[in-house]
């Protein structure tokens, strides 16, 4: 059965790293796109990242460029987001979600989403 688990969340400083991982089961990440999004408390969700299948062009949301980075794995099917210089205001609990689709766009539609990872970051 299709699965997707994120991991790696945690309370960090301003200032500091993270690496999230989504990790799929029962199908083969390098077929779909994936994307990352995040929703903090009363505020919608957001597109954060996403990457096309195969290695293909990704996406950034421009409160992450230059911060973030999206990765795949095909060895481990695992899909990484590096999040460097985090602030206070990238706390939220972030998503990973696939497309039956090969190129990724923030908007969607996706199918397969994973139950999220809390990242807070706070001085």
């Amino acid at each position: 059965q299709e699965q997707l688990v994120e991991s790696g969340g945690g309370l960090v400083q301003p200032g500091e790293s993270l690496t999230l991982s989504c990790t799929a089961s029962g199908y083969t990440l390098d077929y779909y796109a994936i994307g990352w999004f995040r929703q903090a408390p009363g505020k919608e969700r957001e597109g954060v990242s996403c990457l096309s299948s195969s290695d293909g062009p990704t996406v950034y949301a421009d409160s992450v460029k230059g911060r973030f980075t999206i990765s795949r794995d095909s060895t481990k099917n695992t899909v990484y987001l590096k999040m460097n210089s985090l602030k206070p205001e990238d706390t939220a609990v972030y998503y990973c979600a696939t497309a039956s689709r090969w190129i990724c766009t923030l908007s969607g539609p996706y199918e397969y989403w994973g139950q999220g990872t809390q990242v807070t970051v706070s001085s």
